[in-house]
């Protein structure tokens, strides 16, 4: 899958458990739209209704070429799951403190997936570690390079 936006966001406050892939029912301007990359995660979400995935809070803006008036870019748009998986992410998102994040959309072939993931959210002193592990592994990664040169 080429990956088009990333939610980093996601990935720094919540810890991942468990991934699934997930097809988006887009119209034609939408899915012209997504593949310019005018696509933006941030403060989406995704809830389970009616045996059926929903992402809401999704940015994805108006295709300049296309005469739609009256265009929502924050629309809650349907996930296509295997039922199976629907049912697996129910039963989890009923657990205490989890639920379920877009990570990233992307392309794969002519169709947009998204991925998204069972999280659990991170404390204060999680995110704290996370970015000394990150600040670390650069600092050990610049002196391999010099080392090298």
């Amino acid at each position: 899958m080429k990956i088009i936006s990333e939610n980093k966001k996601a990935y720094f406050d919540f810890e991942v458990l468990e991934e699934f892939v997930a097809g988006i029912v887009l119209t034609g301007p939408e899915i012209k739209s997504v593949r310019l990359g005018h696509v933006q995660l941030k403060g989406a979400y995704v809830s389970v209704m009616g045996g059926q995935a929903w992402i809401k809070g999704m940015n994805i803006s108006h295709y300049k070429y296309a005469k739609e008036e009256g265009y929502e870019p924050f629309k809650d748009r349907k996930l296509l799951l295997n039922k199976k998986e629907i049912e697996k992410i129910a039963t989890q998102l009923h657990a205490k403190g989890l639920t379920i994040a877009p990570l990233a959309i992307g392309l794969e072939g002519a169709y947009a997936k998204l991925r998204i993931g069972i999280v659990r959210g991170r404390k204060k002193e999680d995110k704290r570690s996370v970015i000394k592990d990150r600040e670390s592994k650069r600092q050990i990664d610049r002196a391999i390079r010099t080392f090298r040169r």
